[in-house]
This record gives C-alpha cells, sequence and structure tokens, in this order.
C-alpha cells in the first residue's frame, strides 16, 4: 500500500475502459484504492456501463465518454451519484484541465493527441500508453513535457523496460537501445508464405490475445516500427541507436547497450501491470501480484535478427525518423488507411508496406509541424493519399 500523513496522489485515467485502464484501476486497487488515491476523472468511449461502474467503484470526480452520442447513458448511469458527466471532445478537454498529478494516457489513436498534451502543458505526470503522441506529434510533446515540467513515464513494456535500465548520470555512454519483439506469427514464415497472408492467419499472434487491429500490426511489425519512432523522442536518441531484435519467449522486454560493452536488460513475466505499476510508483518500486520468474524453468532465450525484407515496417521507422518532420504522422496514417484496407480484404498484407511508402515519398516535402493543426492536416493528407493510390491501383 501507498500509505502515510501525505494527501492522496490525484489520478486521471484517459482510457479507463480499455486493457490499459483497467490494469490501472486493478493496479491503484492493489496500491491502497481510496486511501492513497484520488481519482479525479475517468474517461471512455461506449462502453458507458463500465465506465459507470469504474467512476461509482473508485469515486471519481469526473466521468468523460468520448462520444456525444454516449452522454445521456452514461449521465443515466450515475444519475444521483454525485458523480459530474461530460462528452466529446470538449469533455476531453475538461478532463485535461482538471487537476491531476499523474494521468494514464490510454486513450487509443489520435483522439488521444490533445486532452493529452493539454495534461503535459498543465505539468501533469504522463504515463505514456498512446503511440501517437509521440509518433505523430514527437517534438510538440516533448517540448510540452519540458515547458510543463512534468514526468513523462513510458508505459508500453519495451519503454519502459528501458527507461528502468537507462542510467541518467550515465547518458553520455547510451550506445544503442534493443527493442526485443515476439516475431508474432509469421516469425519464421518465408516471403512468399506472407504474400499469402489473411486477416485470419494475421491475427492469430502466439504469445498474446489482443485486438484486430494491433494483432495485426504486431503481425506486420508496424506496431514495433511506431515504437522505434517512440524510442527516439523518449530517450533522445539517434536512428542509428534503435534497433530491434526478435526474442519468441517474451521474457526480456528490451537492453539498453553502453559503450564499455555493457548490456543491461530487463526481465519479467509478460504482465502490463509492472510497467503499470513501475510508472504509478515512481521512483520507488511497488509491490505488485505479478508472476514471478522462475529462471531453473526458463528452458531457453532465443534471439534473432528481423529480416527487414519480409518486416518492411522497420525499415520505413527509419526512414520517417531521418526525414523528421510530420513523417511520423504520415506513416501512421498512411498505415491505418492500408490496415483497414487489409482488413476488408482490399489489400495485401505485404501492400500494406508499399502503400506506406509510397506515401511518405510523396509527402517528404510536408513541413514540420508547429501546431497540432499541422499534425492533423498531414494525417489527413496521409489518409487520403492513401486511399487515392490505392483506387489508382485498383482501376489498373
Amino acid at each position: 500500500m501507498m500509505t502515510g500523513n501525505t494527501a492522496p496522489r490525484r489520478l486521471s485515467i484517459f482510457g479507463s475502459t480499455g486493457s490499459i485502464g483497467r490494469n490501472t484501476l486493478n493496479v491503484v486497487e492493489h496500491l491502497g484504492g481510496r486511501e492513497s488515491f484520488e481519482i479525479s476523472v475517468l474517461t471512455g468511449n461506449g462502453n458507458v456501463e463500465l465506465l459507470a461502474r469504474q467512476a461509482k467503484s473508485f469515486g471519481a470526480g469526473m466521468a468523460v465518454t468520448a462520444s456525444d452520442r454516449h452522454y445521456e447513458a452514461l449521465k443515466s448511469e450515475l444519475s444521483g451519484s454525485g458523480i459530474e458527466v461530460a462528452s466529446g471532445k470538449s469533455g476531453l478537454m475538461e478532463a485535461a484541465d482538471r487537476e491531476a498529478d499523474w494521468v494514464m494516457a490510454a486513450i487509443v489513436g489520435t483522439a488521444g493527441l490533445v486532452p493529452t498534451l493539454a495534461a503535459a502543458r498543465r505539468g501533469a505526470d504522463i504515463a505514456l500508453a498512446n503511440k501517437e503522441c509521440l509518433v505523430s506529434a514527437g517534438d510538440l510533446f516533448i517540448k510540452a513535457i519540458h515547458k510543463g515540467g512534468g514526468k513523462l513515464l513510458p508505459v508500453d513494456s519495451e519503454h519502459n523496460a528501458i527507461f528502468q535500465v537507462l542510467e541518467e548520470n550515465q547518458r553520455h555512454a547510451i550506445e544503442r537501445v534493443i527493442l526485443t519483439a515476439s516475431g508474432g506469427p509469421f516469425r519464421t514464415a518465408s516471403l512468399e508464405e506472407m504474400a499469402g497472408v489473411t486477416v485470419e492467419t494475421a491475427r492469430a499472434h502466439p504469445n498474446w490475445s489482443m485486438g484486430l487491429k494491433i494483432s495485426i500490426d504486431s503481425a506486420s511489425m508496424f506496431n514495433k516500427a511506431l515504437e522505434m519512432i517512440e524510442a527516439r523522442h523518449l530517450f533522445g536518441l539517434k536512428p542509428e541507436q534503435i534497433e530491434v531484435i526478435f526474442h519468441p519467449q517474451s521474457i526480456i522486454h528490451s537492453m539498453v547497450g553502453y559503450t564499455d560493452g555493457s548490456v543491461l536488460a530487463q526481465l519479467g513475466a509478460p504482465d502490463m501491470r509492472t510497467a503499470i505499476g513501475y510508472a504509478l510508483a515512481f521512483p520507488r518500486r511497488p509491490n505488485l501480484p505479478v508472476e514471478r520468474l522462475d529462471f531453473a524453468k526458463l528452458a531457453r532465450l532465443d534471439f534473432e535478427a528481423p529480416d527487414e525484407r519480409r518486416f518492411p515496417a522497420l525499415r520505413l521507422a527509419r526512414l520517417a525518423m531521418t526525414r523528421g518532420g510530420v513523417q511520423g504522422a504520415v506513416l501512421n496514417g498512411a498505415k491505418e488507411v492500408a490496415l483497414e484496407a487489409f482488413i476488408e480484404r482490399r489489400l495485401s498484407f505485404l501492400a500494406m508496406a508499399d502503400i506506406t511508402e509510397r506515401v511518405m515519398d510523396d509527402l517528404a516535402g510536408l513541413p514540420p509541424a508547429e501546431g497540432m493543426d499541422d499534425v492533423f492536416a498531414a494525417d489527413r493528407q496521409a489518409r487520403q493519399r492513401a486511399a487515392e493510390l490505392m483506387r489508382l491501383d485498383a482501376a489498373g
């Protein structure tokens, strides 16, 4: 428990009904619940029943649904509770402006950009689980963190691992960071086999049970590509300092290599509560109810270099980092359109990277973003160009 004579820490959880949000509340409960923490705001989307139950259970000051059409349902669920209710973009901005010492940023997609940026500018510590903040608007987001004065605490297991073993007083000696990846369902597949990948085979991850889009992103390594771009912004790295290695057991979550030849790694049983708990209790390590590694039972740990011919998304991440500017937003926007087309069986698995690269090349001349409007404009142009290229290809 995190009790004592100090006042409870004020928390806001953006995206409380998703897997990250639910696990965050699980950790909050384990570390003292309402005795140790004051929940300022919880936000969700369409699952208003769960959002209402969470708000009541944790005594939240406010509950926000990102969808205006779910406002009345949420208001009805919380009638008589004394919990404030809001909805839509204005509701999310109100949530971002609420006083909170620590904000879990777990809203999926570009919808999480503006409220998370606002919370960073206000000076809150940001536990970051939203990829788009750094992939699409990394320069702006890092500036907001520095100006606000809060801490940026990565929650993705790979970045959290790097955060744990990156020695601040040895930043001058960082030679490389090594992001691990399970390799997904096609780690050993040939290029010919991958040409015939279906939605059903792409979603069948060997280690995790995840949603459709994230499963396909993991299978294509686009998810890892986004993590590479995130790592650059999180840790102030050069593109050539970021490596990816396949590690199918998913026990080592990432590593940092130093100029003296040392490599420090963070190991643990796969459980997102470890990273969440580390971010919530930082700089202390909390006592968490997660599985402990039994090294005597670990038969082996395997590693292999990814083949970028079969997983070109990794190469595109380096291209985006080298070009800089809004290329991260372009990559992400084009990839999202290509992913939807693959799910709808209008595009092949390998063609997702081809479309994304062509869009990146076409929009390589866009100027750097001076504000969020520029980021959204780049995202919009990328999506439009990707759709246009697919129409032209279909027309022959």
